[in-house]
């Protein structure tokens, strides 16, 4: 029997444009699919769709039975049930997904509470149990989201989801925001959290190589359309025509850039990605790339976001380590204009002070400074950041 069983869904606007066409597939509990393409091809749709969350302004048709509940067309009294229980979504921007005005700790209790029923010590208990198995110290429970990386706040939202040991896991791009380093140490925590409570993954991404390293089956989006799917393995032996072929061709030149045959194939964490299994791609690769992947603009912003994250979480990530040089200190203690006006110009400034090093023993060094202000994540909180 089937935990997710997916016939014929077809999501449209209210204009009548089809986002989703007649897409069906089926997992199996404990079992793993990954759905790929590139971006506007229907994959996080087809998340809401399949949990009933859809935006207004969309419709769903077709068949979706998730762990026995039809959920097209249900109410969302009868889908509270099934939501968080049988289901829960990882969010691919936690900064996003999690409330900015409610500390980490609290969004965490709020499902167990709910589905769980727990109160007071025990639930204290389970919200520092939840921190502990993703790796965050208990500190992380009494913070509100601006004030941890962006890998914490990702981590917090993956415990946040597995809270109440929900039978399928839906994982919607959850590394795109995050630089690789902390991409692939959260990819090997998912990876580790679903085998340990034997739960089903549906996982989502543009990037063939990240799905390769957490599931071994796939559906290929395009336009909202299935374009092929079954084992990854087979898709990367024979790729075929159209975007499924430009899809293991990118991710090829990619390995190709990244070093030699052994490197790549580590890289994109599935075997077979050697001459033998793709064939000579050198040929199909000019034929298809126009037409299977859009303009070369549209693929780097994708490959770029995929490896570094947006500017916004890595800046938010290194700005407590950024803070060190004298600039950046000046920033944070207000705007070029309001500095000058309280210190007076830099000849005036440095006349009244004295070099650099005068001023910073006149005005406490650093150190002292940032502990009056408090610290970066609470300066940042109070007094806006710079």
């Amino acid at each position: 029997m089937s935990l997710l069983e997916v016939a014929g869904l077809t999501v449209t606007t209210r204009d009548g444009r089809v986002l989703v066409s007649d897409l069906s597939f089926g997992l199996a509990p404990g079992g793993r699919l990954g759905l790929i393409g590139e971006s506007g091809s229907g994959k996080s749709l087809t998340a809401l769709a399949v949990t009933g969350l859809l935006p207004p302004g969309l419709t769903a048709t077709g068949n979706v039975v998730l762990d026995g509940t039809p959920v097209i067309g249900a109410p969302d009294r009868l889908l509270d049930g099934v939501r968080g229980r049988a289901a829960a979504i990882v969010f691919q921007e936690p900064s996003t997904a999690l409330d900015p005005l409610m500390r980490l700790g609290r969004q965490i209790a709020l499902p167990l509470r709910r589905h769980q029923g727990l109160r007071g010590a025990a639930l204290r208990d389970a919200v520092a149990s939840a921190l502990a198995e993703v790796s965050l110290p208990e500190r992380v429970a009494r913070a509100y989201p601006h004030e941890v990386s962006g890998g914490q706040r990702q981590r917090a939202a993956i415990a946040m989801a597995l809270a109440c040991r929900p039978a399928l896991l839906i994982a919607d791009e959850p590394t795109t925001a995050l630089d690789v380093t902390v991409q692939a140490e959260v990819l090997a925590l998912l990876d580790r959290l679903v085998a340990a409570h034997n739960m089903a993954l549906l996982f989502i991404s543009h990037d063939l190589a990240v799905v390769g390293k957490v599931t071994e089956e796939v559906v290929v989006l395009s336009a909202g359309r299935a374009v092929r799917s079954g084992p990854l393995r087979d898709l990367l032996a024979e790729p075929g025509d159209g975007y499924a072929a430009g899809l293991v061709a990118s991710a090829r030149r990619l390995d190709a850039a990244l070093g030699d045959a052994g490197r790549g194939d580590a890289t994109l964490g599935v075997a077979g990605l050697g001459d033998a299994a793709l064939g000579d791609a050198g040929s199909r690769d000019a034929d298809l790339r126009d037409a299977a992947l859009g303009d070369a603009g549209s693929r780097d912003a994708d490959l770029r976001d995929a490896a570094l994250g947006d500017a916004g979480s890595r800046d938010a990530d290194l700005r407590d380590t950024a803070l060190g040089d004298a600039g950046s200190r000046d920033a944070d203690l207000g705007d070029a204009g309001s500095r000058d006006a309280d210190l007076g110009d830099a000849g005036s400034r440095d006349a009244d002070l004295g070099d650099a090093g005068s001023r910073d023993a006149d005005l406490g060094d650093a150190g002292s400074r940032d502990a009056d202000l408090g610290d970066a994540g609470h300066r940042d909180a109070t007094g806006g950041a710079a």
